[in-house]
């Protein structure tokens, strides 16, 4: 009986150890399935990052049309040829310059915080499916269309009175060395920069308390760089021939545009700015949805705010109703929201576009 007895017990701990056997392989098998699915759910969502920064690099790639249709309908209809071709020339020269080595002076190993000095002609991005992320290939396609819209900025403040050899220097340095390094500064890692200011002049060098310069989509690093070229290009190259008075320096009246195409212009550069907005996230996933959606509120709201502003403004300075005071309000709230567009509230937005519109028009009669 006890013979029997332990023979029984032996066979019910084989069995019983057969289970647990059984168990820890499906154990085992459910582990390696959460992992292979963890895999599948980290490369799905790099795509959609990638995918995202495509799309929204090819929105701001397309307010390459909207700087040539704006500035065609402002130039006198014999120099839109040469306004045009500036335009697809400042693309093409910010793609090889950028690829070359503004993208390494922008986003490469810091040299004192002052410029990148690795990745030039993106000779650090693996040549592999799935290993270039966010940082790699689509992340230079979006930040290569940054750089040909700052470029783009120039080309209006000097229309009409430029050769297109000297506008060909003046893209070359830009997209080259300007603005790769004011990125740097700002978006990279250095003295600026939000990520990596720990040290400098007016940073703490805590982790915990230091705090760099912010500037959520370009508002500084974009448009104004761009800004203060042109600014500087119109100051050296002079106003057009006749635009002033010689006597009295009354502003004339050279050509009045066609505002159908500064129309066109606009709306395409404000459907752009979509992209060059809520791009700025970087990623689609991880919860970035969610404020690229803000980005879009704000953008819309200011850029709203600001062109009703603008046209009420010139209608009660002038005593008449001005499309291009309009066209010119929408792009100036597009510009004041892009660097607090994460941040604010709407009701924030609505009274940066205000502000952005109150600025446009002093800086316009001032100038």
């Amino acid at each position: 009986c006890l013979d029997r007895g332990l023979i029984a017990m032996s066979e019910e701990t084989w069995a019983t150890i057969a289970q647990l056997d059984a168990v820890t392989a499906s154990v085992q098998a459910n582990a390696d399935a959460i992992m292979s699915l963890e895999g599948v759910v980290s490369t799905n969502a790099n795509d959609a990052d990638a995918a995202w920064l495509i799309l929204c690099g090819a929105l701001v790639f397309f307010m390459q049309a909207g700087f040539a249709m704006l500035e065609a309908g402002i130039v006198h209809p014999k120099n839109m040829t040469n306004i045009l071709f500036k335009n697809i020339c400042d693309a093409s020269i910010a793609a090889i310059c950028f690829w070359l080595v503004g993208y390494g002076f922008a986003y490469g190993d810091s040299e004192g915080g002052f410029i990148g000095k690795t990745n030039f002609g993106l000779d650090l991005i693996y040549n592999g499916v799935g290993e270039g992320g966010s940082d790699g290939w689509a992340g230079w396609f979006f930040q290569w269309a940054f750089t040909g819209a700052c470029a783009t900025i120039v080309a209006g403040s000097v229309a009409e009175r430029t050769t297109i050899s000297a506008y060909f220097i003046y893209s070359v340095v830009l997209s080259s060395f300007i603005y790769p390094v004011i990125v740097h500064w700002v978006w990279g890692s250095g003295w600026l920069s939000a990520w990596g200011a720990l040290n400098g002049p007016i940073f703490s060098g805590n982790p915990a308390t230091s705090n760099g310069f912010i500037d959520f989509a370009g508002s500084g690093v974009v448009h104004m760089v761009g800004g203060w070229c042109g600014l500087m290009g119109a100051i050296i190259v002079g106003p057009r021939i006749g635009r002033f008075d010689p006597d009295t320096g009354k502003v004339n009246v050279l050509y009045s545009g066609n505002s159908a195409l500064q129309a066109l212009g606009t709306f395409i550069l404000w459907f752009g700015w979509y992209g060059f907005n809520c791009g700025s996230t970087l990623a689609m996933s991880g919860g970035m949805g969610n404020i690229a959606g803000k980005v879009a509120v704000n953008t819309t709201i200011s850029a709203a705010c600001a062109t009703m502003t603008s046209v009420f403004l010139g209608y009660a300075i002038e005593g008449h109703w001005d499309i291009s005071m309009g066209l010119n309000g929408a792009l100036a709230g597009l510009v004041s929201i892009t660097a607090p567009c994460p941040v604010v509230d709407p009701w924030m937005a609505f009274i940066i576009g205000f502000v952005g519109a109150c600025i446009l028009h002093a800086g316009h009669y001032l100038i």
